[in-house]
């Protein structure tokens, strides 16, 4: 060998060794780069899914919101015409209303004349009530005043002036019936009328001792009264007060509305309340003679009371 080229010579493993290294670096820089191009492929495919995601989003954002839109709109208009409606709705309520209080107002003008006519229309019935009490009142009298006469005259020629009807009893000229059951003074009244008498009208001592001998100390309704004018006592026959058997501090019309008069079961007699309820009550009617005489007896008509008591 030659002794200039000596220190140039190399061996050939290491010019072999240095020829794969440079291969490998290659392969390494090749594989790098292939690395980094997949990597930004990668990148640039997850920019484009999400660009295109966040693109439907908000497509999908924007339709949502036109929908919402939409929907709001609408409610909104619905809202109108509810407000609307509502509005005409109260508007009518405020017409029906207005409507009402005329129909009321009207209502109540129509209710106070018909009172009128109702009141003039009773008032009208009791002035021809009064009128027929009247007149009934006198025809009544006048019968029994001819009965009277004629039943004195009859006495006087010796006959016999006693004859009452069953379960009534005679006591001078006239038959009493003592009546017996819960009623009040207009009931009891009623009563006798049914049976052709009236309640009792005592005007005498000796008619009042008779009386207490047949009512068995029972209070009794006889009758007087003072309904037409407080303090004016009538008796049923229409005569005033001449004998009495008050008892004492009586009439007293405690209370107020003391208007009809009872006889205690002492005899003496009371002022009471015209609804309150006693169990029993004297009739009479005139005793009938033995031969026949015209209006040798009398029917009384009812009498129309004031008020019912």
């Amino acid at each position: 060998m030659n002794s200039q080229n000596q220190g140039y010579w190399e061996p050939p493993r290491k010019r072999c060794c240095c020829a794969r290294r440079g291969t490998q670096l290659m392969l390494v820089g090749l594989l790098s780069t292939a690395m980094w191009a997949g990597l930004l492929a990668l990148l640039l495919l997850w920019h484009w899914e999400t660009e295109k995601n966040l693109k439907q989003l908000g497509d999908t954002a924007i339709q949502n919101v036109s929908h919402v839109t939409k929907d709001l709109q609408k409610f909104q208009s619905n809202q109108l015409a509810q407000k609307s409606q509502d509005s005409r709705l109260s508007q009518n309520l405020t017409g029906l209303q207005e409507d009402l209080r005329n129909a009321q107002s009207q209502n109540s003008k129509l209710s106070q004349n018909l009172n009128r006519l109702q009141d003039d229309l009773v008032n009208i019935k009791s002035l021809g009530l009064n009128e027929k009490r009247t007149a009934s009142d006198s025809l009544e009298k006048l019968q029994e005043e001819v009965a009277k006469l004629w039943i004195e005259i009859l006495i006087s020629k010796g006959t016999a002036c006693n004859i009452c009807p069953k379960n009534w009893l005679h006591f001078q000229q006239k038959c009493y019936y003592f009546g017996k059951g819960s009623k009040q003074w207009i009931q009891a009244r009623f009563a006798c009328s049914d049976l052709q008498g009236r309640l009792v009208s005592i005007h005498s001592q000796k008619e009042q001792d008779f009386l207490m001998q047949h009512i068995n100390k029972k209070d009794s309704w006889i009758g007087l009264q003072d309904l037409n004018m407080e303090g004016e006592f009538v008796w049923s026959d229409g005569s005033p007060v001449g004998y009495s058997n008050w008892n004492p501090g009586e009439p007293n019309n405690g209370g107020q509305g003391e208007d009809c008069v009872m006889m205690r079961g002492s005899g003496q007699w009371n002022d009471a309340f015209c609804r309150s309820y006693l169990d029993a009550w004297v009739c009479e009617q005139l005793a009938t003679c033995e031969i026949s005489a015209p209006l040798a007896s009398v029917t009384p008509t009812r009498p129309t009371p004031k008020s019912e008591p």
